[in-house]
């Protein structure tokens, strides 16, 4: 028999804090009351128009809080939903929206398909046509009804779509509420692209727990000081980020000497693995707490969390105790092991997805049934992530069992980008892995099809313009933009070891090597040239550009691009994102910036698409300038 549905705990919300805010946009604040009659709206038109049990409703807006109004007036209809990502390549959303087949798509976006609409009644205008109590929009689903379909990164080839069902959202939506201690007073600013998982993370536990969803004006993404200030203005008491989002933010603090929002109280931090020292440092430094968080879309976004101070002798900061209703066990050859020991984590229990869209031998594959639940049909998720229990019950991550990686919270097979690229007629093979100075960004390395056209054995030559261009543009068209390489070299060979693998560091160490061949210091980067020296300035043969001319905008812009980038080569008329650029690197660009220019003070991490070199970039900063009153 069916439990409550996640409607009923809105509803007793609705009762008991219909005054109080439920969503805050930068326009208003709407109550629980004013929520409640609008979504009730938004589930009628649905309805007329065929959402119900069984069916998912699109949402394809740019507007972080209709996005969420849409969330809960498809489950008020009875149907589930699906979130169309904005920035998706326009190959990858048509595919999405034919593989949903969604009754219905609500959105205003130039990304949404030719027959979303946006319902009557739009947030602030009040109710619609329902009844008070919302009686004549509800349509009544079972606990094993669709709730949303979310697709993953599709790290081995297509991205599969996440059956969710409205029952494990209920449960999610209590665990974590419940462990997070989240309470009427609270308010989650939503920060996560709305395609990815979290966003039912940072909606879902604060409507259960009567609190508040704090949303975006759109869907660009905050830069460290823009997130400081919105999470001050709107007092934001809870925030998620990915690890990297987070180390940028304290980083950027710790430069400025300040401490996170007074209101500020806890920071869910998750994605990929975390350091024990900016940890540490955090928790000596800020007065908000830090919670890590593990899990995967297939498990319903979270499963463990950790909340507690890490010792000064851990040497891995702790993925923490399961949530409620998840059962966490780690196994070799589907065997438990003793604890301490690594294995795979298993994921258990009825936070389970019912499996993928579409595809019945993937979701055989990786939701197994599990011999040792005492349920009958009980099933395990399979994660490939090695991990081990620790002394005090707390579960650490290890890695991982194959060859995917994270980049920037997203899980990558490798493999995948390495095919796309030998798609092309002119490469051999080709090999894909993180940047090692950050890890934030893609490298790729080519073998040409065509020895005539391969460098010298052990060397590596960088891709530049057209030739870039060339293998890039296919991927942009069909991947995502962090599973894009940024930075591309042609070597004669892919170097291995006697093992047959690939030797990443090899390749990593030809880079080096070219960088600083013939210079005692690190040599220019290939296609870029050096700024003019001032005159009756002169440099000493040999060493690299130091700034020079502070009041020369154009020498300042390279020198902060050369800084965070990481690359001492970098010339006036070299492209941001060809050296390796990408959303988090731009965030610290764009702070470093304003701190030299008054102009900057405006800036969005947008402007470097549409001035990705130094030269473009200091010739908008000084027309700011000189427009300022």
């Amino acid at each position: 028999m069916d439990g409550p549905d996640v409607l009923d705990l809105w509803d007793l919300c609705v009762r008991e804090h219909a005054d109080e805010p439920a969503l805050v946009t930068p326009r208003q604040a709407l109550t629980y009351r004013s929520v409640d009659r609008l979504t009730d709206a938004w589930a009628g038109s649905l309805a007329g128009r065929g959402a119900g049990p069984g069916r998912l409703v699109g949402l394809a807006f740019t507007d972080p809080g209709r996005t969420v109004l849409g969330m809960v007036a498809a489950l008020k209809a009875g149907a589930g939903f699906t979130v169309l990502d904005d920035r998706l390549p326009a190959a990858a959303r048509a595919s999405l929206v034919r593989r949903t087949e969604a009754a219905v798509w609500l959105g205003d976006g130039a990304h949404a398909p030719a027959t979303a609409y946006v319902p009557a009644g739009t947030a602030g205008t009040g109710g619609g046509p329902a009844d008070a109590d919302g009686s004549a929009a509800r349509r009544r689903a079972a606990g094993s009804d669709v709730a949303y379909v979310l697709f993953t990164s599709g790290s081995t080839g297509q991205p599969k779509g996440t059956v969710i069902e409205r029952g494990s959202l209920r449960r999610f939506a209590v665990g974590v509420a419940e462990r997070l201690e989240l309470a009427p007073g609270d308010r989650w600013l939503q920060v996560a692209s709305l395609g990815f998982d979290v966003l039912v993370e940072e909606v879902f536990p604060a409507f259960v727990a009567g609190a508040a969803v704090v949303c975006r004006a759109d869907t660009q993404a905050l830069d460290a000081e823009e997130l400081h200030t919105t999470m001050a203005r709107t007092g934001t008491t809870v925030v998620e980020l990915s690890t990297q989002y987070w180390l940028e933010y304290a980083r950027w603090l710790d430069a400025r000497g300040l401490t996170t929002p007074a209101e500020l109280r806890l920071v869910v931090v998750g994605g990929e693995r975390m350091d024990p020292r900016p940890y540490r440092e955090w928790q000596a430094r800020q007065p908000a707490r830090l919670a890590h968080v593990y899990g995967l879309t297939e498990c319903t976004v979270s499963s463990t969390f950790y909340t507690g101070l890490l010792p000064a002798d851990a040497e891995e900061v702790p993925l923490g105790t399961p949530l409620r209703d998840v059962e966490i066990s780690i196994r070799r050859d589907g065997r438990p092991v003793p604890q301490g020991e690594s294995g795979e984590i298993h994921i258990g229990g009825p936070l389970l997805a019912r499996g993928f869209l579409g595809d019945e031998a993937t979701t055989a594959r990786r939701f197994v049934p599990d011999p040792l639940a005492a349920a009958p049909g009980a099933r395990v998720y399979t994660t490939g992530d090695l991990g081990r229990i620790d002394t005090d019950g707390h579960l650490v991550f290890l890695g991982r069992l194959d060859d995917q990686v994270k980049i920037r919270g997203h899980r990558l097979e490798p493999a995948r980008v390495e095919r796309a690229l030998c798609e092309d007629p002119a490469v051999d093979q080709a090999v894909v892995f993180p940047d090692p100075r950050n890890g934030t960004a893609l490298w790729a390395f080519t073998v040409p099809a065509d020895p005539r056209h391969a460098p010298l054995p052990g060397e590596a030559v960088r891709l530049t313009g057209p030739e870039r261009d060339a293998l890039v543009a296919p991927l942009e068209a069909h991947l995502p933009d962090w599973a894009v390489p940024r930075v591309l070299y042609r070597v004669s060979v892919l170097p291995k070891n006697p093992h047959g693998k690939i030797e990443k560091r090899r390749l990593s160490d030809w880079v080096t090597a070219r960088a600083t061949a013939g210079s005692g210091g690190p040599a220019q980067a290939p296609g870029t040239a050096e700024i003019p020296d001032a005159p009756g300035t002169a440099e000493a043969p040999g060493t690299a550009v130091e700034p020079r001319l502070r009041d020369e905008p154009l020498s300042t812009v390279v020198d902060l691009f050369r800084e965070v980038l990481g690359a001492p080569g970098i010339g006036p008329d070299d492209d941001f994102f060809e050296h390796g650029g990408q959303s988090l690197l731009a965030m610290r660009l764009l702070a470093r910036l304003r701190e030299s220019f008054p102009a900057a003070a405006g800036l969005r991490a947008s402007a470097l698409l549409r001035c990705p070199t130094p030269r473009l970039l200091a010739g908008a900063l000084a027309a700011g300038e000189a427009a300022r009153p």
